[in-house]
């Protein structure tokens, strides 16, 4: 296949940042994608043999992965067996022309192949080097395997998730790696601009289970001034009300916040329960919360006496906050999201247009874009090796050595 241009709009504001991605699966790799979304170089390397899992992870088209054209978009894909001499020499090399790294090897890999950062930084003292893993580089879980369910699970994120007699929920997709991901190029972004002061590179040490709990909020704080534990309360919250999901006249749902007393207070007048807004109770998030029976069922009935087009109108004219739970296919008609680009449109070579989410936001001065969806595998590796020097004699001996 024709090469894609390695080179971004002028405007980019990571223009001239060097990614190699060595990750696999998710967090690295979507930490790789924030990045290269906004202009930066990345460089895929996958084992020759043993592509990054994502190609083959969820539905596929002619055999073509779909999850990968997402997570593999902005990447020039090369192979490089790094356990082999020639692929941590040709590793070493690439390393010198990067600004970053993003690997998510178990502790300790890297340094078996003589490629930790003692040997990277040699080569390029100015490189920051990203290490994602499930539990850290150090401590009694560090040598684990880990994975984004694992976070979910230990971060306490499973146990106060559910119905509150069910089971511990966990999410239908990898909500922790997706965090991590953007955590460790919000880390990466930190340890280049700490590079800018200093002149030298550092490692981003960063643990899947850590991004996990930090967006549970204030957990920790909670169970350590005051012994509090979380229970599981269904889509019902313990510090405001009503706030639940609710079942339409025409089967559809919606769901209603209330965060804010006067929305919860323009709330029971819509749906004609002023007079609830005159007890005691009301007058504060957790005093609803605790009466969430007596609110739910108030504003329950009204919405099942209409159909959610009523529902959302009447919400909306009235200044409450309402939103209709979409799957993906109202996701893909909802006139907010066309209006901001969310889903934009792709040319494949592999598959022509194809619709995926843009980048993550918008910058009136330096936006990003979507240059190329998830390549083949492989498909850049002579075109890269030949950039850093190599000759098309060298790159065919590393082809019959297996390397490439």
């Amino acid at each position: 296949m024709t090469a894609p241009s390695a080179r971004p709009a002028p405007c980019a504001p990571l223009t001239g940042l060097r990614v190699l991605d060595l990750a696999t699966l998710f967090a690295g790799p979507i930490a790789a994608t924030m990045l290269g979304d906004f202009g930066a170089e990345v460089v895929k390397v996958e084992h020759p043999t043993r592509p990054d899992p994502s190609r083959g992870h969820g539905p596929s088209k002619d055999g073509v992965g779909l999850w990968w054209k997402v997570l593999g978009r902005n990447k020039r894909a090369i192979t490089l067996d790094l356990s082999r001499p020639a692929g941590r020499t040709t590793l070493l090399r690439l390393a010198a022309t990067a600004d970053v790294i993003v690997e998510n090897f178990r502790p300790g890999t890297l340094e078996r192949w003589d490629l930790g950062w003692d040997e990277l930084s040699a080569v390029n003292p100015r490189l920051v080097l990203a290490r994602v893993t499930g539990f850290g580089q150090f401590g009694p879980y560090a040598h684990r395997p880990g994975f984004g369910t694992l976070a979910e699970a230990m971060s306490g994120f499973a146990a106060m998730t559910g119905e509150p007699d069910g089971p511990p929920t966990l999410p239908p997709f990898g909500l922790a790696d997706s965090i991590a991901g953007l955590a460790t190029a919000y880390a990466v972004m930190t340890a280049l601009a700490a590079r800018e002061r200093t002149g030298e590179g550092q490692v981003v040490d960063m643990a899947i289970i850590e991004p996990m709990l930090m967006v549970l909020g204030p957990q920790p704080l909670w169970y350590d001034q005051l012994g509090h534990v979380q229970p599981r309360t269904g889509n019902r919250s313990q510090n405001n009300a009503p706030r639940n999901t609710y079942r339409t006249a025409d089967g559809a749902w919606v769901a209603v916040s209330t965060s804010a007393q006067s929305v919860a207070e323009r709330v029971m007048r819509l749906v004609g329960r002023p007079e609830l807004t005159d007890e005691p109770w009301f007058a504060t998030g957790a005093g609803r919360a605790r009466h969430a029976d007596v609110l739910d069922e108030a504003v329950g009935d009204w919405i099942a006496r209409h159909t959610r087009a009523e529902v959302l109108a009447a919400f909306d004219e009235a200044e409450a906050a309402v939103a209709p739970v979409q799957d993906v296919r109202d996701v893909m008609a909802d006139p907010q999201y066309r209006a901001l680009d969310t889903v934009t449109t792709v040319d494949d070579p592999e598959l022509g247009p194809l619709r995926m989410q843009n980048v993550l936001f918008r910058l009136s001065a330096t936006p990003g874009a979507i240059r190329w969806a998830g390549r083949p595998h492989g498909a850049d590796t002579e075109e890269v090796l030949t950039e850093l020097g190599l000759t098309p004699a060298d790159v065919k001996g590393l082809r019959e050595e297996g390397v490439v």
